[in-house]
């Protein structure tokens, strides 16, 4: 089981955690959403909690609970700029169909 970044998303990380003063590392998860049925929950980690599995990839630590990892091993977190928009895309081999607008998937 494996979680990547890329250079950008490993640098924007980084200079996130580093301006914010605090944290271990970033959670990526799923949650219910959306009209294709699951979406993307990304947010800072201060402590691990029970059950966190964490990888380390260009010295970011990603943390996962073990119930979005069946939906996330394999992806690899992307940070790309496209004219004035900016953002982190997903790279996820588990997806088998997204929603037109981009905000949910499903496996």
């Amino acid at each position: 089981m494996s979680i990547t970044l890329s250079d950008s998303a490993a640098q924007r990380v980084s200079n996130f955690l580093v301006n914010r003063g605090k944290g271990i590392g970033l959670r990526l998860g799923v949650k219910t959403s959306g009209c294709s049925g699951m979406a993307y929950v990304l947010e800072f980690v201060d402590e691990l909690s029970e059950g966190d599995v964490v990888f380390e990839d260009k010295g970011v630590k990603v943390i996962i609970d073990g119930k979005s990892l069946v939906y996330l091993d394999g992806t690899q977190l992307d940070f790309i700029k496209e004219g004035l928009n900016e953002g982190f895309k997903f790279n996820n081999p588990n997806v088998s169909s997204e929603c037109g607008c981009g905000e949910s998937f499903n496996v």
